[in-house]
């Protein structure tokens, strides 16, 4: 599952209105988490496809058995109906953005 992850798909420093541009054309929404260090979003599935792209910090992520590691730019895309996590492993507070088909 390493073609879940694209890494600097988007130029730092991450413009979230470029980004939320880019998903739309692609049929995707686009909103905004702002997570304390260690923040947990575990065992996840919904039934739509979703895109996540860091905006600052660290995230590491979960999709099915593959494990990511994501800085700003980054876009990983997780399939429907696939199992996912989400932790903030940055020292400080991350930013994220994701998006629903």
């Amino acid at each position: 599952m390493s073609d879940l992850l694209q890494p600097g798909k988007f130029s730092a420093p991450i413009d979230a209105d470029k980004v939320a541009a880019d998903w739309r054309q692609r049929g995707y929404s686009c909103n905004l988490f702002v997570d304390p260090p260690g923040q947990q979003w575990l065992d996840f599935t919904h039934a739509c496809n979703e895109l996540v792209t860091v905006v600052e910090g660290r995230l590491e992520m979960t999709v099915g058995d593959a494990r990511l590691e994501m800085g700003p730019g980054d876009e990983v895309f997780i399939p429907a109906h696939a199992l996912h996590s989400v932790i903030n492993i940055h020292n400080g507070i991350s930013r994220w953005l994701f998006g629903y088909d």
